[in-house]
């Protein structure tokens, strides 16, 4: 799907952002990813289309609700000396949250997105895959359409993984990190999680030979980027490298938008380079490009 700035721009405004009603739990929509003193819905730098979704909801603790709906039956039973049925229960636990979701706290959030229209990318800086599938949801019903899909690698993630940290020999431009996630290939309810530890030394291979596969892998890319590398090969805990930092804004940018346009310019640099190397170890098809994540 071909966008422009100000197609998608337009699209966008059919669903701004709006705060939650006092009677709803949750709401979600587009709002300016540069910030409240701006209007655009979409910024637009070196082929990217930065959005940000922002999301809304009401702070109701099922805890709180689920007292006050035990204390409201027993004084009904007490009352009228009867047992209440479960059509009239859910029928007070309605009524309670009527009362009670005017009153609660207000939480707001937002996820950052951007559509790279050079590479053919949608990138998603969210905190769980639910908040990030809620975004694509969103961004396909605003749009009408949207061609985008979770990966469906042609080379199986958990045993390249694996053989990359049992032989620490990786493709070239990547590097162990020290992080790491092994699960049993016939008990999936046994898993290790390493932090923090020499991914070639001996415990990590112990594991190995004992039959786990490596589903989560921590690596370093190009000495620019690190990250955590999923079984469904989506990203997490993408940082740049402190030297491609500095050497970007080592001069200090003092214009928060000017800075804005350059941190989105450098990320977007490097995961093009990162997300077309994965394209072709993992044997993607373009349109099925890996989701990248916080």
């Amino acid at each position: 799907m071909a966008l422009d700035g100000a197609a998608l721009e337009e699209q966008l405004g059919t669903r701004r952002f709006r705060p939650c009603g006092p009677l709803e739990i949750t709401t979600l929509g587009w709002c300016a990813p540069t910030g409240e003193d701006t209007a655009a819905l979409v910024h637009g730098v070196n082929g990217c289309l930065l959005m940000s979704a922002r999301r809304q909801e009401r702070l109701l603790p099922s805890t709180v609700v689920a007292e006050a709906l035990d204390e409201r039956v027993a004084e009904i039973e007490g009352a009228e000396i009867r047992t209440l049925g479960r059509a009239e229960r859910r029928r007070l636990r309605e009524d309670i949250l009527t009362e009670m979701l005017p009153r609660a706290f207000l939480r707001s959030r937002r996820i950052p997105a951007y559509l790279d229209t050079v590479a053919g990318w949608l990138v998603v800086d969210a905190a769980s895959d639910k908040v990030a599938e809620e975004v694509v949801t969103l961004l396909r019903e605003t749009l009408g359409s949207l061609p985008a899909r979770p990966p469906a690698p042609n080379r199986p993630v958990g045993p390249l993984l694996t053989h990359w940290v049992e032989h620490n020999d990786l493709p070239p431009g990547f590097a162990l990190g020290q992080d790491c996630e092994l699960r049993d290939a016939k008990d999936a309810q046994s898993v290790v999680r390493c932090r923090g530890q020499d991914l070639a030394g001996e415990e990590i291979q112990g594991h190995l030979r004992a039959g786990k596969e490596v589903v989560n892998l921590a690596l370093e890319w190009d000495d620019h980027l690190s990250l955590l590398l999923r079984e469904d090969l989506s990203l997490r805990r993408l940082r740049l490298a402190d030297a491609l930092i500095e050497d970007a804004f080592g001069s200090g940018i003092e214009d928060p938008k000017a800075r804005l346009d350059a941190e989105l310019a450098l990320i977007a640099l490097e995961l093009r380079g990162l997300l077309a190397r994965l394209s072709d170890i993992f044997d993607l098809a373009a349109e099925q490009a890996p989701p990248a994540g916080p």
